[in-house]
């Protein structure tokens, strides 16, 4: 049976890196609300790749340094 990948992100520590950005500042940067930043944070919501780019783009890095989806291991 394979296992479900689970696509991890940092954007708690991004938030934290960046003078300590509170969800509900990030929610308004982007346009959802303070309760989608909480699921996409927590792994329980996948944002769509719109929302994914605009999270990158709020903290000026790669999508890869927010989003991570792990090696398949074989």
């Amino acid at each position: 049976m394979v296992k479900p990948t689970r696509i991890t992100n940092s954007i708690r520590a991004l938030r934290f890196a960046n003078g300590e950005m509170t969800q509900a500042e990030l929610a308004d940067h982007i346009g959802v609300t303070r309760q989608t930043i909480i699921a996409i944070e927590q792994g329980r919501y996948s944002p769509s790749l719109e929302v994914a780019f605009q999270i990158a783009r709020v903290f000026n890095v790669p999508l890869d340094n927010v989003f991570q989806y792990p090696d398949s291991e074989e």
